[in-house]
């Protein structure tokens, strides 16, 4: 438990006992819900730009890996990495065409696993069974988009899945041998407090082993970039995240790692809340929050069971 939460570096280092980083990588995979001639437009809060590593392909994927490497080994003193699949949706296209890019990994020897992004409707059957045949050498992960458990949010955030197609996805994965993580937003126009308890709740009860978690925001060129100039809907403010994290994390399982607590944008892309790059001053918040309150992650779990 890192203080009072488990954090995903204190998982790696109970896992591999070194140093381990994630690389995160664009392949030029699209989106299937970013399509034109589907009449598609894409999740209403995404620009890749305002999060990714890489958001053009200029370099390959094997200068992308060899260039975090450097960088990893000499600020952080990594020694292990993860490929991480970041740009897009990692899954969209036939497993056949998926095991070449995917293949990459096998170029280094320093790379002990292999994490993939995508979409809860973005899979099947053949692309599962290939995913899961690099379980024979490495750590596996496949991280499914949910952000919220209930239906109405989704459609606000024109998602295009609902979470019944988050539980299916889930539930196939659970058969192979793959790690599930899940991508959780909290502070969506709309949800109260304990909406977002109810996500916790649920995903405490599914065969899921980490959780991301990310801070509603807008960024520029996004659909809900427009609908802020017009709107001007509020946000929850520092204190209410902190509060609201708290809550979340109290309701998770002990030993579900938190591979992110408090995201963070490009500054330039920002529109709101502004306060949400103050990454180490919320975490610190927290920490004082669950200090206050004499509690910590997977507090309630059992009760909640």
């Amino acid at each position: 438990m890192d203080s009072f939460y488990y954090s995903f570096n204190n998982y790696l280092k109970t896992q591999f006992q070194t140093k381990v980083r994630r690389i995160s990588l664009n392949a030029g995979f699209g989106c299937p819900h970013r399509d034109a001639n589907l009449g598609r437009e894409g999740c209403f809060y995404c620009n890749e730009s305002g999060f990714v590593s890489y958001k053009d392909i200029k370099l390959s994927l094997v200068e992308q890996i060899e260039t975090s490497m450097a960088i990893f080994k000499k600020q952080f003193k990594a020694e292990k990495f993860i490929a991480y699949f970041q740009n897009a949706s990692n899954t969209h296209a036939p497993a056949a065409e998926l095991k070449p890019i995917y293949d990459v990994i096998k170029q280094f020897d320093q790379i002990i696993g292999l994490a993939i992004s995508t979409r809860p409707d973005c899979i099947d059957e053949q692309k599962l069974k290939l995913i899961d045949s690099y379980c024979d050498q490495y750590e596996v992960w496949l991280e499914y988009g949910l952000q919220s458990i209930h239906d109405k949010t989704l459609e606000l955030l024109n998602r295009q899945h609902t979470m019944k197609d988050f539980l299916i996805a889930v539930e196939k994965t659970a058969k192979t041998r793959i790690k599930i993580a899940a991508h959780i937003m909290l502070g969506i126009p709309g949800e109260s407090r304990q909406d977002m308890i109810e996500t916790a709740l649920a995903v405490a009860k599914l065969p899921i082993q980490a959780v991301k978690i990310h801070i509603f925001h807008v960024l520029k060129d996004t659909r809900f970039a427009e609908i802020y100039s017009r709107e001007k809907f509020e946000f929850i403010n520092e204190q209410e995240y902190v509060q609201i994290a708290c809550d979340f994390l109290e309701h998770l399982k002990p030993d579900c790692a938190i591979m992110r607590l408090v995201s963070e944008a490009r500054q330039d892309l920002l529109i709101a809340p502004q306060w949400m790059n103050q990454k180490q001053k919320i975490l610190h918040a927290i920490g004082s929050e669950f200090k206050k309150r004499g509690t910590y992650q997977g507090y309630y779990w059992r009760k909640d069971k």
